[in-house]
């Protein structure tokens, strides 16, 4: 695996902006995180470079494996809604950019708390691809923040599973739930009222999960880095 090293826009940790509490509106507020997860992220975000990772992505074993999954969908995240705030699509309201800094925040805050508590186990940095999406337009936009959302939701529903470790499944549980507000949010501003639709939400009101290799294949036309799920897939 080769690894270039790469050194990100300014930018507060997500350390500083889980601790710091950056949040506008009370329907996307942070569920709260355990002092356990505070302090993994104070001594995790130390280092401002990152490393690339040019080739392919192992994401390990046991719990080590679903955190790197976690942590490159955040990654994916983090990065697609720096690029929304840095280039703003034409008509964006006060209201929207107030609350799309809210998610990229979170998301890296998410992408942040991963990097910390896996620590030398993290996978480096993806190489995204964001070159199907119109940044200066509102509706490819939210359309692909959509694709993001809804991939995460499902994405964490269908990995919890795998985590043996009791803490970390109610961390998970927390980012999930900050993750399916973002995408009501997502889903409202292209349509009101489609936050819980038939293709998000199945009969008996259960929220629909998918598996990590069938995420993967969603997230792949955006990921450059080739990921190796392992014991996941």
């Amino acid at each position: 695996m080769n690894i270039i090293k790469n050194t990100p826009p300014s930018l507060e940790t997500g350390a500083g902006l889980l601790v710091k509490g950056v949040h506008r509106r009370s329907f996307l507020k942070w569920a709260g995180g355990t002092a356990a997860a505070t302090s993994l992220i104070l001594t995790g975000c130390n280092d401002d470079d990152t490393d690339v990772i040019v080739g392919e992505a192992n994401l390990g074993t046991g719990d080590n494996a679903v955190l790197n999954y976690a942590y490159a969908l955040e990654q994916l995240e983090a990065a697609f809604y720096q690029k929304v705030i840095e280039s703003q699509f034409s008509g964006i309201t006060a209201d929207e950019t107030a609350l799309l800094t809210d998610i990229r925040d979170h998301e890296i805050a998410h992408r942040e708390f991963f990097k910390a508590a896996l620590g030398t186990n993290a996978i480096g940095g993806l190489e995204v691809d964001f070159s199907s999406i119109d940044f200066g337009k509102r509706e490819s936009v939210l359309n692909a923040a959509k694709t993001f959302e809804d991939l995460g939701v499902a994405a964490y529903n269908g990995a919890g599973r795998f985590l043996t470790s009791a803490d970390l499944l109610a961390i998970a549980g927390k980012i999930v739930s900050v993750e399916a507000r973002h995408a009501a949010y997502i889903r409202d501003l292209l349509s009101n009222g489609t936050f819980a639709d038939s293709t998000v939400v199945d009969a008996n009101g259960l929220e629909m999960s998918k598996d990590p290799s069938a995420v993967l294949q969603a997230a792949a036309p955006f990921i450059k880095t080739k990921i190796n799920a392992g014991v996941l897939a």
